[in-house]
């Protein structure tokens, strides 16, 4: 992983600001660019003048304790944060591959295809472990079996699934164990083609044998996507 990443740290006690051990992070054609940002919970400031370039293909940390605003700025990057009540980036901008992702022209449902995430406690569908990986397609009006078939089988080898669940996929995903359930997520991520792929803290509800298995596949997937993660430990 990326051991110059950006840190997170608490500037005064609703304040937080973007440092690194070598300085401001700059690529000349970053993936995603952030300038000056600012964000509020509606009168509560949480971010305070980000800026920095994360590059293509790498992994990039946000290392922090809790409640520094590790969580707060990935989110602003698939604006799930729109969701929460008064929440806004209320000063500076956020480009993915040159895009404002703030911008009045932006579609959330198009950019949140374009940014996948992966959250901190998996979140399997209550359906067939098939039907989580083909979910996305299938909202995107896929429905050719032969396309879905496919997509599945690549996106679960993808997340080093495919082996533990090729002969069960018609079972429910409830009934994996819970490093395989994130793994699907990420599968399931993965499946719709994104550029940036978010993780928040991946692993932290994991056991150390499944913690190993979902950090050497973070590791692999950086040669495919952009992946952000944030974590409390590397």
């Amino acid at each position: 992983m990326h051991d110059a990443s950006p840190t997170l740290e608490r500037e005064e006690a609703t304040d937080v600001r973007v440092t690194a051990r070598t300085g401001p992070l700059a690529f000349d054609d970053p993936s995603i660019r952030v300038a000056g940002v600012d964000f509020h919970y509606g009168e509560k400031k949480a971010l305070s003048g980000i800026s920095l370039d994360i590059s293509r293909h790498r992994v990039t940390a946000f290392i922090g304790p809790y409640g520094c605003g590790k969580s707060t700025l990935l989110r602003c990057f698939n604006r799930m944060n729109d969701k929460i009540r008064g929440a806004s980036v209320s000063a500076g901008s956020i480009e993915i591959e040159g895009e404002d992702i703030n911008s009045p022209d932006i579609d959330p449902v198009r950019l949140r295809r374009d940014v996948g995430m992966v959250f901190q406690k998996s979140n399997p569908f209550p359906s067939s472990i098939y039907e989580n990986v083909a979910y996305g397609l299938r909202i995107a009006g896929e429905r050719r079996k032969a396309i879905l078939d496919e997509v599945v089988e690549e996106s679960l080898k993808g997340a080093a699934l495919w082996e533990e669940v090729k002969d069960r996929l018609a079972d429910s995903a409830f009934g994996l164990s819970g490093g395989q359930q994130q793994r699907l997520c990420i599968a399931r991520a993965i499946a719709v083609k994104p550029k940036v792929l978010l993780m928040d803290e991946p692993c932290s509800a994991l056991d150390p044998v499944a913690t190993l298995k979902v950090e050497e596949l973070i590791t692999r997937l950086k040669s495919s996507y952009t992946v952000v993660i944030v974590t409390h430990n590397m």
